[in-house]
């Protein structure tokens, strides 16, 4: 029985005539000229979609660059200047313990500021006396100091960091009619892809603290985020190929070829709080499957693997560490991550 199941194997060879192997042997190069032709339209479309998204984030920037070397330039000057001069105008400045910073406090301010508002009106001035002028309080919580401004308002600077180190400040000016009526802003110079006018709407009628605590988070947040993303260019920018980035950072792509794959890594922030990304997505793709189908060739293989993999790993790192660590930690073990997905890579 086991010598007629050998023989009954190997006459299916014996059967097939010599024009069936032509047309098998025909059918197998259409059918790899057919993923090359896949390959390359794939390509092609994905360099177009790259094309188009670069110049799409180009126009942007562009944008950006417009809106803020005008109207918004002349905004931040003027109030560097208010703010700059109201430092110097405050005799003290308490710093706040979280116990210290809620509503009763910003009510105090605000009554501060309106009773000071009515005395100058009553008395037709146009400045504070001076030892009214030094009588002023401004409070510091964390990084952020509240100032009694002239006019009735009220006045949050922003201060932001990264490694320890300080970056750009940004302003917050609110106002009310009355100390009865609900403050609104002002003017401000918080770039205007965040939405402070969302957290108004949301927060500042009803819980001014959690307003100005949540236009901080996103403020300093989104300085991290950005300075993350500029330390990856100034450490690694030699292997990164391609780098796109949303406005505020919450969206952040790029590609890098090495080991006869490419790279493609993307994050995303559930949050314009979050410093850290809430998803991401590495993959692996293999650069030259033409190089990979002759290796496997001349193996005697047919399983060639020309879908992308993930790299668990590598997503693991970007969602529990800084961008600059994690980058470091996926290059340090990248060769060894894509030897395990495509065994065929030679060895350098």
């Amino acid at each position: 029985m086991a010598s007629t199941e050998k023989i009954s194997t190997e006459p299916t060879m014996a059967r097939t005539s010599p024009l069936e192997h032509a047309e098998q042997f025909r059918r197998k190069s259409h059918l790899q000229s057919s993923e090359m032709v896949l390959f390359k339209e794939e390509d092609t479309r994905s360099d177009t979609t790259r094309a188009r998204l670069s110049a799409l984030l180009k126009r942007h920037e562009n944008l950006k660059e417009r809106l803020s070397r005008d109207s918004d330039k002349i905004i931040f000057e003027r109030l560097q200047r208010e703010f700059a001069s109201a430092r110097v105008s405050h005799a003290e400045e308490i710093c706040l313990d979280e116990e210290q910073w809620n509503d009763g406090l910003i009510a105090t301010i605000r009554e501060k500021v309106h009773i000071e508002a009515d005395r100058k009106a009553l008395r037709g001035l146009t400045s504070v006396p001076s030892d009214q002028q030094q009588s002023r309080t401004a409070y510091r919580i964390k990084n952020k100091v509240i100032y009694c401004l002239d006019g009735a308002r009220i006045g949050i600077l922003y201060e932001t960091f990264f490694a320890g180190e300080p970056f750009e400040p940004y302003h917050c000016v609110l106002e009310s009619k009355s100390f009865l009526e609900k403050m609104t802003v002002l003017e401000h110079t918080v770039p205007f892809f965040l939405p402070i006018k969302e957290a108004e709407t949301n927060f500042l009628s009803s819980n001014a603290i959690k307003f100005i605590d949540c236009v901080g988070d996103m403020l300093q947040a989104y300085v991290d985020r950005r300075e993350q993303v500029c330390l990856v260019k100034e450490l690694y920018g030699h292997q990164i190929t391609e780098l796109f980035h949303s406005l505020p950072y919450n969206m952040i792509e790029f590609v890098l070829e090495d080991y006869y794959c490419k790279i493609t890594v993307s994050v995303r922030y559930a949050e314009l709080v979050s410093t850290l990304p809430s998803r991401a997505r590495v993959l692996a793709w293999p650069i030259h499957p033409t190089k990979k189908i002759t290796i496997l060739g001349e193996n005697g293989g047919s399983h060639a693997n020309s879908s992308p993999s993930r790299l668990t790993y590598a997503e693991e790192a970007l969602t529990t560490m800084s961008l600059p660590e994690a980058y470091a930690e996926i290059v340090l073990n990248l060769q060894r991550a894509i030897r395990q997905v495509y065994p065929y890579i030679p060895r350098d």
